[in-house]
């Protein structure tokens, strides 16, 4: 995969991490910070950072629990860590912010 493949495909995945957190119901502002950046702001103030990162050709997610760095495995992005896939890890990572259960769709 090229810089243009990696990039088309990582910023489609943050669209769709976007229209999947407005589908899921949770009360926040999910905002395009350009250059690939995805900020999301809980109700009460935490915050949630999803990027592309193009030198690894990873889509990283920052959090008050850690940061996390998924690869493209087919149309799954996993963890480099464990091997969950981005939208379960997120759905866990809001979850845990808001208290409630969040069930993110890819």
């Amino acid at each position: 995969m090229n810089d243009t493949e990696f990039e088309s495909r990582a910023d489609a995945v943050l669209e769709r991490v976007a229209q999947s957190l407005e589908e899921c119901g949770i009360d926040c502002d999910a905002a395009f910070k350009g250059g690939g950046v995805l900020e999301i702001e809980l109700a009460g103030g935490a915050r949630v950072v999803v990027n592309r990162h193009a030198a690894a050709r990873e889509i990283w997610v920052a959090a008050k629990s850690g940061g996390h760095h998924f690869r493209p495995h087919g149309d799954r992005w996993s963890d480099t860590r464990d091997g969950v896939e981005l939208f379960e890890r997120l759905s866990a990572i809001l979850g845990e912010l808001t208290g409630a259960a969040v069930s993110l769709r890819p």
